[in-house]
């Protein structure tokens, strides 16, 4: 067991920190939690119901991003309460075991988003919701599990390289999905050749709508280990004591935070800055979709790299921030996101920057067109910037925000991270239908990176 000093009451205590195998279970959340961002709601699973399932690309962008923001409502009022419930009860493993139970069942419900089918969209769009809700909170949860397992001097590589195993949780899942379950439905064949396993159509999109159960299957599989290795905070008090004590504490919170000026800026930042990054995220694969025309071999692949790029990101931003600080790294990654949408809104099918090129070859090798390649290059570049804004977020609120209050905290953070999440889908969705353009939708995520680093800049640590 490790040990560290720290001053409390006026005198010394000794918080003893779990071994490696309690660390290294714990880092297995975010691999057992990640596919289901990278295969559901970035690369496969979406980009499928915008082009498949709804009517056509924009509408199914449109609806997807109301369901998107509806969910996100939901975490935002819930958040904070419920992170204020767990400070009281002490646990933070039956949170997370009860909204993981959400995030399988809506997962596995994907697998009836059949091709053509307008009547399964609304309970698809139900599912997505259910299941997103799940996994943001079983997130909530986690997080606040960190302060005990290392020490603060050891926090930011702790959370990059939670992020960083994630990201090769997600890459293993899309190459997993890729090259043995998605078959082009042209040539029935997946990315390595081969013929669907488990007889999957590639005509009804059977490989697409597998994500769904796999998610599931997935996190329960890698989730696991956590459950058994992890310890928890010991139970405090019973439950209906724990809701009377937590709701106090966070009204007592709320009243508290204006004088806590750094942490105000930084929650009203993160509000904004996550805010984009959600939709960049949830929108990238549709919007690629709609742009080139790609499907799930092209958006799959495309995933694989970026994760690769944000893997790399994330290991190495979580270097840099036990050695530069959270906020510089925050402020490096917003930097870097700002440059790339930039640039990618000026990328199309037969142009970059406003120079004409050849447009890709129909039926051609992956990526044959130079604008694909420079949309590939520029999201690796959100990929490697993504990972480290948000390990660098967590660590930047665990050493702004009171210890003994770090669920509340946590919970805010998510109230902070969803409580306007809405608002950029539901923006992107009102004008991508107002105007008929994914390009015009897409462009109104430069002002939420904008304004969240000019926040950012005003935070001290």
């Amino acid at each position: 067991m490790a040990a560290i000093a720290s001053e409390a009451f006026g005198g010394k205590i000794q918080q003893e920190y779990p071994g490696r195998a309690a660390v290294v279970s714990w880092i297995f959340f975010d691999w057992a939690a990640q596919p289901y961002f990278t295969l559901i709601t970035t690369f496969v699973f979406a980009p499928y119901f915008a082009n498949f399932v709804a009517p056509d690309p924009a509408e199914g962008q449109a609806l997807w991003g109301f369901a998107t923001a509806a969910a996100g409502l939901a975490i935002a009022l819930l958040s904070p309460v419920l992170g204020a419930i767990a400070d009281a009860s002490g646990r933070r493993k039956p949170w997370i075991a009860g909204f993981g139970a959400l995030l399988v069942i809506g997962s596995c419900l994907m697998w009836f988003g059949k091709p053509g089918d307008a009547s399964v969209i609304p309970q698809l769009l139900l599912a997505y919701a259910i299941a997103t809700v799940g996994a943001e909170f079983a997130t909530v949860f986690n997080n606040a599990m960190m302060p005990t397992l290392v020490p603060p001097d050891r926090m930011g590589r702790l959370s990059g390289t939670g992020w960083a195993t994630g990201y090769i949780g997600g890459i293993l899942s899309l190459i997993l999905v890729l090259g043995f379950l998605a078959a082009s439905p042209e040539n029935g064949r997946t990315l390595f050749g081969l013929t669907p396993w488990f007889g999957l159509d590639p005509v009804s999109h059977q490989g697409d709508r597998i994500t769904g159960p796999l998610t599931g299957i997935w996190f329960i599989i890698f989730v696991t280990p956590m459950f058994l290795f992890t310890p928890d905070y010991p139970a405090r008090r019973p439950i209906r004591e724990a809701v009377r004590e937590g709701l106090s504490g966070l009204k007592r919170t709320l009243g508290e935070l204006p004088k806590q000026r750094s942490l105000a800026i930084f929650l009203l930042a993160n509000m904004i800055y996550s805010d984009g990054l959600v939709s960049l995220f949830a929108f990238g694969g549709i919007y690629a979709a709609g742009t080139f025309g790609w499907h799930t071999i092209q958006i799959g692949t495309f995933g694989i790299l970026l994760a690769i790029a944000g893997t790399f990101g994330a290991w190495l931003g979580g270097k840099l921030d036990d050695r530069l600080g959270p906020k510089r790294v925050i402020a490096g990654s917003l930097l870097i996101l700002l440059f790339a949408l930039a640039a990618i809104l000026l990328v199309d099918k037969d142009s970059i920057l406003f120079v004409k090129v050849a447009p890709p070859v129909p039926g051609g090798p992956l990526f044959s067109g130079a604008a694909e390649r420079a949309y590939l290059v520029l999201g690796c570049l959100i990929g490697a910037a993504g990972g480290p804004l948000q390990a660098a977020s967590r660590t930047l609120l665990i050493r702004l925000a009171p210890k003994d209050r770090i669920a509340q905290y946590f919970g805010l953070f998510a109230l902070t991270g969803k409580v306007t999440s809405f608002i950029g889908p539901l923006l992107i969705g009102v004008v991508t239908a107002v105007t008929a353009s994914q390009k015009a939708g897409m462009a109104l995520l430069v002002v939420f990176f904008a304004v969240g680093l000019a926040l950012l800049m005003r935070v001290r640590e």
